[in-house]
């Protein structure tokens, strides 16, 4: 079992029609056919969305995103068409949402990968590759890569896995050229935030975007470079061979598996809430990815 804890029910706002109910987001689409992003303060982990919200998170991404949406702008367009909270909606979507054009997405999780650690260190440990690209001997957790890899994966509902895949799965599912061109614009994303992160003293191992088509023009969607989507180590600190720090939702994965929790993952129970000691550090890690990268304070 998995999925969430306790699904929320969408907030009804005049002129919009709720579409879907994400792992973070709620999307709805106003009269105009724009689609209308709002990021909550949910979390997920280990395929469960829990119980328990990181108060400011669901703006920290929003702001986060639209920092790195202008700093990319000159690879690739992306979907924002303005920050506008819609007439009658709360007050708290302040911040935290995004005007959309609709897109005709591309069903693929486009993940580029610098480092090797998470489910392709498990790969990389079984066959000595990852999605089939095959990979030096010798690496380890956290090893730097000869290069930057396109590691795609299939896009899996709430509650699921998403199953990383080879390049040639992908371009026999939606044809060569936006294979390539997927992959192309991926490295060239990833190379650039790379070293924008690399000067600010953080290291990007992997990050995962999504890309749509307005029309004939490739377009980036979604969140961009957050720690929800991406593994940021603070350089200083990287040693290979070993979990690294990061800034993400990772107290509260080890705070999942401690005996602590008194949950066990592979049981069909859903996880308990979590302490306020443990939302606290979560919350402060992504507030200080934020202010390491964009060098602006949060407030």
């Amino acid at each position: 079992m998995s999925g969430f804890v306790e699904k929320p029910e969408p907030i009804q706002v005049p002129g919009l029609v709720h579409l879907h109910t994400g792992k973070v987001r709620d999307l709805y689409q106003n009269e105009a056919g724009d689609l209308v992003m709002v990021a909550s303060d949910r979390l997920s982990a280990y395929d469960w969305v829990l119980p328990t919200e990181i108060p400011d998170k669901g703006r920290i991404l929003t702001q986060l995103s639209l920092w790195w949406f202008d700093l990319l702008a000159d690879l690739v367009p992306n979907h924002v068409l303005s920050t506008d909270v819609p007439e009658g909606a709360p007050a708290d979507w302040a911040g935290r949402t995004l005007v959309c054009r609709s897109l005709r997405m591309i069903p693929v999780e486009c993940v580029a990968r610098g480092y090797l650690t998470g489910s392709g260190l498990a790969e990389y440990n079984e066959s000595r590759t990852v999605c089939g690209l095959a990979l030096p001997e010798g690496l380890v957790d956290g090893s730097e890569l000869p290069g930057p890899i396109f590691t795609p994966a299939t896009k899996a509902e709430v509650g699921e896995h998403d199953e990383n895949v080879s390049y040639e799965e992908v371009a026999r599912r939606i044809g060569a050229e936006t294979a390539a061109q997927l992959r192309q614009v991926t490295l060239a994303v990833y190379g650039r935030a790379r070293d924008i992160a690399r000067d600010r003293g953080i290291i990007l191992a992997d990050t995962k975007f999504e890309f749509g088509f307005d029309g004939e023009t490739l377009v980036l969607a979604d969140e961009v470079l957050t720690p929800d989507s991406s593994r940021f180590w603070p350089a200083g600190q990287w040693q290979p061979g070993r979990a690294q720090p990061s800034y993400d939702k990772q107290f509260v994965r080890d705070w999942l598996t401690s005996a602590e929790s008194g949950w066990e993952r592979t049981s069909e129970q859903p996880p308990p809430p979590l302490p306020e000691r443990i939302v606290a550090a979560t919350r402060e890690k992504y507030t200080e990815a934020y202010e390491r990268l964009t060098g602006m304070r949060w407030s």
